[in-house]
């Protein structure tokens, strides 16, 4: 595996990171008076696809962080198959 593909990588884990991080703000901040709106829990169950099972199935705590990592960790995987992808129809098209 190349650099590149490490720093692709990387970049994934980084963003998922970053969008748990996002809505750990927005819940923090969120007006506790208003509830919040199901679409917004839709958005969520995509952004976040392991911590919304994990949550929606088994009932045990978790902080933000562990989501953050979990989320990290997913969307590396997502990265890391995105890669496998890339390089695989790199090498189809080289081949012809």
């Amino acid at each position: 595996m190349r650099n590149g593909s490490i720093f692709r990588i990387a970049m994934w884990a980084i963003a998922g990171f970053l969008v748990s991080a996002g809505w750990g703000l927005y819940f923090a901040t969120a007006d506790k008076a208003n509830p919040i709106e199901p679409i917004v829990y839709g958005f969520i169950y995509l952004t976040n696809p392991v911590a919304a099972i994990t949550v929606s199935y088994f009932d045990f705590p978790r902080g933000l962080t562990w989501i953050e990592v979990e989320n990290a960790a997913t969307y590396a995987l997502l990265g890391l198959f995105m890669e496998t992808i890339r390089q695989h129809y790199r090498s189809l098209r080289i081949s012809k």
